[in-house]
């Protein structure tokens, strides 16, 4: 609940759980609950996940512990945008990949100094979101658990998070949707970003004709690829983008 406050929480991943701070009007910031959340490991208090069961009943679904925090782009309760803050918990017991590290290297284990952020100014955020950066970009790295969504190429300092249908024909709710991102890696970007390429519903690969067959091949594309991992959220924003593609 709490949309209509510009909240959403969700797992991203099966061991990564996103969680929007409290604050229904202005700029969030870390004081309060926030600031409890982001200081919990070295205060000494735990953190624990209850999700909606029905009418006075909620679920226990797992402890979770503290990695980092982002400034991200939402409306507050009265539609303006404003920049709120983003927090991602690991679920506790579990293990990341090795190379999910990278992404996670800001974050605070247990045992560190008192948490402190340096949220920018708004202006600041509002444009380090529109590049990708920030609380988007991380999300979209953990719903593709941290590897190019058509190669399985794990490294973070090369593979690219963007939107599926482009932030120039996107409407405000569908910017912010995580299940509007992919994780590419460059040359599929690239492709992708310029509607060369694109994807069916069922993840397999679209080669636009622009290109000759012989020329994908050189950059070590065969029209086999697929991607694995789409979820029924990524299907509307996929067949939108084969629209708007030169493909056939």
């Amino acid at each position: 609940t709490g949309k209509q406050h510009g909240y959403e929480d969700a797992w991203d991943n099966p061991n990564i759980f996103s969680y929007t701070g409290e604050g229904r009007v202005g700029k969030m910031t870390m004081t309060k609950g926030n600031l409890a959340l982001g200081n919990h490991l070295v205060d000494g208090k735990r953190v624990f996940l209850f999700t909606f069961f029905k009418k006075g009943l909620w679920k226990f679904e797992c402890e979770l512990v503290f990695h980092e925090v982002a400034p991200f782009e939402t409306p507050d309760t009265n539609g303006k945008m404003r920049i709120g803050l983003k927090f991602f918990f690991q679920r506790k017991g579990t293990q990341l990949p090795e190379y999910a590290s990278q992404v996670l290297k800001e974050g605070k284990a247990e045992g560190q100094a008192k948490f402190l952020v340096d949220i920018p100014t708004e202006k600041q955020s509002l444009i380090t979101t529109r590049v990708g950066q920030g609380a988007y970009r991380k999300r979209i790295i953990h719903r593709w658990e941290y590897k190019c969504a058509v190669t399985g190429f794990h490294h973070q300092q090369v593979l690219i998070a963007s939107h599926i249908v482009p932030w120039r024909h996107s409407d405000d709710t569908e910017r912010l949707d995580v299940s509007n991102g992919i994780l590419l890696s460059p040359t599929f970007d690239a492709l992708f970003d310029r509607h060369l390429i694109s994807f069916e519903n069922s993840g397999k690969i679209i080669l636009s004709d622009q290109i000759d067959t012989k020329a994908y091949a050189k950059i070590g594309i065969t029209g086999k690829e697929q991607i694995r991992k789409l979820s029924s959220e990524n299907l509307p924003y996929l067949e939108k983008h084969r629209d708007l593609a030169l493909v056939k």
